[in-house]
């Protein structure tokens, strides 16, 4: 929630009064099975910046509330989103989309990456009328799994007026690199 005011203390109260509003009504929405929880807050000046050269001066304050909901339940999603927004929010900053488990799929990542470098390397060492004799050592290099999306949300519509937010739900990709040193000869 991003709210502005004249003075540091009126937008940390109305930031307040807003993150409230939004955080009974999700609490509603999603009952016990709730995570939410703030990951950032602030309050800072906004500047405005006169003819160069000469000082800024303050001309109000914002005051925002970062609030992370994880669900379990993807079809819950639209709904944690226009719930958010009717009731105050006034900024969707991410949506990630991770698996609850990736630790079986990863392991089977890594098995197929080990077992396709090892193909590779014996087709390379064919290439040179050569085998592989044994391998020397395996080395795991894993880019950062997750599917994300972002969306800036436009101010609150009137409860009930709105379509329900449409997402298109990907899917996850999980890759994991392998290098694999091999001893190749006759």
């Amino acid at each position: 929630m991003v709210s502005q005011a004249a003075t540091a203390n009126a937008a940390s109260a109305q930031n307040a009064k807003q993150t409230d509003a939004v955080l009974g009504e999700l609490n509603t929405l999603l009952g016990q099975k709730r995570k939410v929880r703030t990951t950032s807050y602030f309050v800072r000046p906004n500047f405005q910046y006169p003819k160069p050269g000469a000082s800024p001066t303050i001309t109000g304050y914002t005051a925002t509330n970062v609030v992370e909901v994880t669900l379990d339940d993807l079809t819950q999603v639209s709904k944690v989103i226009d719930t958010a927004t009717q009731s105050g929010a006034n900024v969707v900053q991410k949506l990630q989309y991770r698996l609850r488990n990736p630790n079986g799929v990863r392991a089977q990542a890594l098995r197929e990456a080990a077992e396709q470098a090892k193909v590779s390397a014996e087709a390379m060492a064919a290439g040179l009328g050569q085998k592989v004799i044994r391998v020397l050592s395996v080395e795991e290099v894993s880019p950062e799994e997750g599917f994300g999306m972002y969306k800036k949300a436009a101010p609150p519509a009137p409860t009930g007026t709105a379509p329900p937010t449409p997402l298109e739900i990907g899917t996850i990709e999980v890759g994991v690199n392998v290098i694999i040193r091999v001893e190749i000869g006759q």
